[in-house]
C-alpha cells in the first residue's frame, strides 16, 4: 500500500475542519466567540447548552484549530483562532447555503426578508456615513458583548430595552442597526420595530465580527 500523499494529507486535515463545523451548536458557539473571548460557562449560557455539552463542542473546535484557549486563574477562556480566517470561512459557508440549500432560502424568505426586504447598508457605505456624522449606529447586542468591542461611536441599546429607550434615538437621523452577524435576528427585529415607529433605519450587511475581521476601526468600552 502506498503512503498517503501530500494532497491526501491536506484533504484529511480539511475534512477535520469540515466535520468540526458540522453541528449547529458549534456554529452558534463560533458566532458568540466572534463577539470576543468567553469562558465555557458564559458560552454555555448564551447558547443554552449544559456546561458539559458546551465543553465537548469546544474541544472539537479546538482540535480542528478553529478556537484557542488561555487560562485566567481557574477559568479557561476561548477565542477564535485566526479570527479573520474563521469569520471568512463562516461567511463562505453562509453564501453557499443561501445559494444551494432550499431550506436556507425558505427561512430567509419566511423570516428575515419578511421583516426587512430592503438592501442592507454595506461596510463601505457605513464608513462614509460615519465620516459625515449624519447617522446613528445602533448596537442591539447585550451590554457585555458591547463592552468587548463595538463599531465607532455606536450607541448600545440591547434589544430587550429598545421599546423603553426609543427617546435616546434622534428622530431626524438615519439609524443603522447591527448585532452579532448576518443571521442575528436582533437587527431584523430592530428594523421592524423602528420603521413602525417612523424612524429611517437600515441594517448593516452583517455584524460586528465581520466588521472587525475586515480591519475596520473598533472601540471597546
Amino acid at each position: 500500500m502506498s503512503s498517503v500523499g501530500p494532497k491526501q494529507a491536506i484533504f484529511a486535515s480539511l475534512a477535520e475542519i469540515a466535520q468540526a463545523l458540522g453541528h449547529a451548536n458549534r456554529l452558534e458557539l463560533l458566532e458568540h466567540l466572534g463577539q470576543g473571548e468567553r469562558s465555557v460557562e458564559e458560552l454555555a449560557a448564551r447558547a443554552s447548552l449544559t456546561f458539559a455539552n458546551a465543553s465537548r463542542h469546544l474541544q472539537i473546535l479546538r482540535r480542528a484549530s478553529l478556537v484557542a484557549t488561555r487560562r485566567d486563574g481557574k477559568r479557561v477562556l476561548y477565542r477564535l483562532a485566526g479570527e479573520g480566517e474563521v469569520i471568512a470561512l463562516l461567511k463562505a459557508l453562509s453564501q453557499v447555503g443561501e445559494r444551494n440549500m432550499a431550506e436556507v432560502e425558505r427561512v430567509m424568505t419566511a423570516y428575515f426578508r419578511a421583516r426587512d426586504a430592503m438592501e442592507p447598508v454595506s461596510r463601505s457605505e457605513l464608513t462614509e456615513r460615519l465620516e459625515s456624522e449624519l447617522v446613528t449606529v445602533l448596537d442591539v447586542r447585550p451590554e457585555s458583548e458591547f463592552r468587548l468591542g463595538h463599531l465607532p461611536r455606536a450607541l448600545n441599546i440591547p434589544w430587550p430595552e429598545l421599546e423603553q429607550r426609543l427617546n435616546e434615538l434622534p428622530p431626524d437621523r438615519e439609524v443603522v442597526a447591527y448585532c452579532r452577524g448576518p443571521y442575528c435576528v436582533l437587527s431584523f427585529e430592530t428594523v421592524a420595530v423602528l420603521r413602525a415607529r417612523g424612524f429611517t433605519v437600515h441594517r448593516l450587511e452583517d455584524g460586528f465580527p465581520e466588521w472587525k475581521a475586515a480591519g475596520l476601526p473598533v472601540e471597546a468600552a
